[in-house]
């Protein structure tokens, strides 16, 4: 009986663990994207700690590809730090809009990534190799645009967001479902902000 009664204490201890890792994830995660709502440079710093907590929570219950591009988003809140910070105005990267050929690359990298993403997984123990590769496809090219301050960043997020809230669910991650259904929201009201923003800055300019 001790040795049961021990086993259970220790993967409760761990269970709740792994639930306070997933609380801090989530609060850094809803931070993060309000501060990428209101255009805001602290939605790196912020981001990297979320991220970093996540790449184990995802290997943890078998989201590989969504494992990996937490790794990505780590690299990326980097190179959109050092852009959106950078004192040189030629580096420096403001709010806009993709060109034809910024969107027609967007789309094909995003088309890319799925492709080879979901080669990958198929060959994993991963029960959902489809929706992983979808939702970490969209996901790689919109943390790239934001990096980049496009707006197209924002539809690329409401659209992976749409599809992992049933996702995280279905792995019984339910703090994780609804934080991104609050970033369903603010995706929403971060791509209405930064068109405003977008859009005083042209009225602006042409006065």
């Amino acid at each position: 009986m001790p040795n049961k009664s021990n086993g259970y204490l220790l993967k409760l201890k761990l269970y709740l663990l792994y639930k306070m890792l997933e609380f801090i994830a989530v609060l850094f995660g809803l931070l993060s994207v309000w501060y990428a709502k209101n255009n805001d440079i602290r939605v790196f710093p912020t981001g990297i700690i979320s991220v970093s907590i996540y790449i184990f929570i995802n290997y943890s219950a078998e989201l590989y590809a969504n494992a990996g591009i937490n790794i990505y988003y780590f690299i990326m809140s980097i190179y959109g730090w050092f852009l959106w910070g950078s004192k040189n105005k030629k580096v420096r990267k403001k709010i806009s809009r993709c060109n034809k050929r910024e969107l027609f690359f967007a789309i094909i990298l995003s088309i890319f990534f799925f492709l080879i993403i979901y080669y990958l997984l198929k060959t994993s123990d991963s029960n959902v190799p489809m929706v992983d590769s979808i939702t970490t496809s969209l996901s790689l090219v919109a943390m790239f645009l934001m990096a980049r301050r496009k707006i197209e960043n924002w539809i690329y997020w409401i659209i992976a967001d749409l599809i992992y809230i049933p996702l995280y669910f279905y792995k019984e991650l339910p703090l994780t479902s609804f934080q991104f259904l609050v970033f369903l929201i603010i995706a929403i009201l971060g791509y209405k902000s930064w068109t405003n923003k977008l859009n005083e800055k042209n009225i602006n300019y042409r006065s």
